[in-house]
């Protein structure tokens, strides 16, 4: 929803000071400026990424725009689902959770959480690490220390379609000058028209730089900041999951095993002590 209020505003503000200035908005619409600017800086985005980054950009938009479904239940699920599994090898051991880390679908632990499940780039991150805590005999040093090289690979993988959009906006103001060159270029060829078709071509020019700084700075630049902000949010799961782990490996009680994990997470979406006791108790 912020996320229209905000092109909302853009777009009024712009358009409303440039009406109370006594402008015509019917000369803003320049279809072949359009393609050339959008047309190139795609074009430019398809010749600087991989498919696979472009898909990536692509899964990754409608999380900018809509909002990360990463939110306080999300939060209190991944927390709960965590006490779950390490109450359960507290009470039966380590090798009682083997089953429910080989097959997380089939498992009647991590069915409970089907929101959660449906994150496969978490829960995969939750039974790698479990199993090599079951299954080796690292010191909790090495485990935090090999987590952590993890989430450092997940966050540049979850924060590339960030800089891939930004590199865009960078560009656009480029492309809208080579669409006003362009446009100077049509004027050229008329000149010792008359002055009206002459002025339409400047004209017709100079919205094509305005709108590749407009597009640049407008809508580009700040859904590049809100994908980094969409990573952010969602590497805070891992950070969560790497507490708990750690300090479970460090011999720590389940309860506190998720306070560690509760501590780690943006105060906005923080549960408190009691949402995550009573949730825990619910289950």
């Amino acid at each position: 929803m912020l996320f229209f209020v905000g092109v909302s505003v853009v777009i009024l503000s712009v358009a409303g000071g440039y009406l109370w200035h006594g402008g015509v908005l019917g000369v803003l619409w320049q279809p072949s400026e359009i393609l050339i600017i959008l047309g190139a800086a795609f074009g430019a985005f398809l010749i600087a990424n991989s498919m696979h980054l472009v898909k990536e950009c692509g899964k990754q938009l409608p999380r900018a725009i809509f909002g990360s479904n990463k939110d306080s239940s999300m939060y209190l699920d991944l927390l709960g689902l965590l006490y779950d599994i390490f109450n359960k090898a507290r009470r039966e051991g380590m090798m009682a959770v083997e089953a429910d880390i080989e097959s997380p679908a089939d498992s009647g632990i991590f069915t409970r959480y089907p929101k959660l499940l449906k994150d496969t780039r978490i829960i995969e991150f939750i039974a790698d690490n479990l199993r090599i805590l079951t299954t080796s005999n690292l010191a909790p040093h090495e485990i935090e220390a090999m987590m952590e090289s993890e989430i450092e690979t997940q966050l540049h993988e979850l924060t590339e379609p960030s800089h891939a959009i930004h590199r865009v906006a960078d560009g656009l103001p480029g492309f809208g000058i080579v669409a006003a060159v362009l446009g100077i270029v049509i004027t050229m060829q008329k000149l010792g028209g008359p002055p009206e078709a002459l002025g339409h071509s400047v004209a017709a020019a100079l919205v094509g730089t305005f709108l590749g700084i407009f597009v640049a700075y407008g809508f580009i630049g700040p859904m590049s900041s809100r994908l980094a902000s969409v990573a952010d949010e969602e590497i805070k799961m891992f950070e969560c999951v790497k507490a708990a782990i750690v300090a479970t490996s460090n011999g720590l009680p389940p309860q506190m095993a998720v306070e560690f994990a509760r501590k780690t997470l943006f105060s906005a979406d923080r549960p408190s002590f009691s949402e995550l006791e009573n949730h825990v108790r619910s289950r």
